[in-house]
């Protein structure tokens, strides 16, 4: 019993000690120098076939509109087959690279935190900026 209740004291201790995550809602923001910025280019993140899928799907649905029995058949798969292809098209089209910054920032405390985003002008070398948020979603722009 005792023993059980030293571990329970213990972790009730070290969880009173944790830093607060940031709520729904809520963002963290650092500051810091930009030390170095590199074009890049961003790839996008739809997913590859996609534009098939629903090509294909609305091919199908519009082929059932043509004709009965075997005819309507013929139909449904000629749509489902152009509509994959067009749809595969339409997605390479939109799916194509952008142009983006790798900016490495150092913080305050010393540690350099790199951010990989979409071009921003108003960013140059030596100068001081906060980086909103964190992972995928984190953002640098100028202070």
């Amino acid at each position: 019993m005792k023993k059980t209740l030293a571990v329970l004291s213990l972790s009730a201790l070290l969880a009173a000690c944790a830093a607060p995550s940031p709520q729904p809602g809520e963002m963290e923001i650092r500051r810091g120098v930009i030390e170095q910025i590199t074009a890049v280019q961003i790839q996008t993140d739809h997913q590859p076939g996609v534009g098939a899928i629903l090509g294909g799907a609305a091919g199908i649905g519009i082929g059932s509109l043509i004709g009965a029995g075997t005819g309507r058949d013929v139909a449904m798969v000629a749509g489902a087959i152009a509509g994959g292809l067009v749809g595969n098209e339409v997605q390479k089209k939109h799916d194509q690279p952008i142009a983006g910054q790798q900016i490495i920032v150092r913080m305050s405390n010393g540690v350099l935190v790199s951010v990989t985003q979409p071009v921003n002008p108003a960013l140059r070398q030596g100068q001081r900026v906060y980086i909103e948020g964190n992972g995928n979603s984190a953002r640098v722009v100028p202070q």
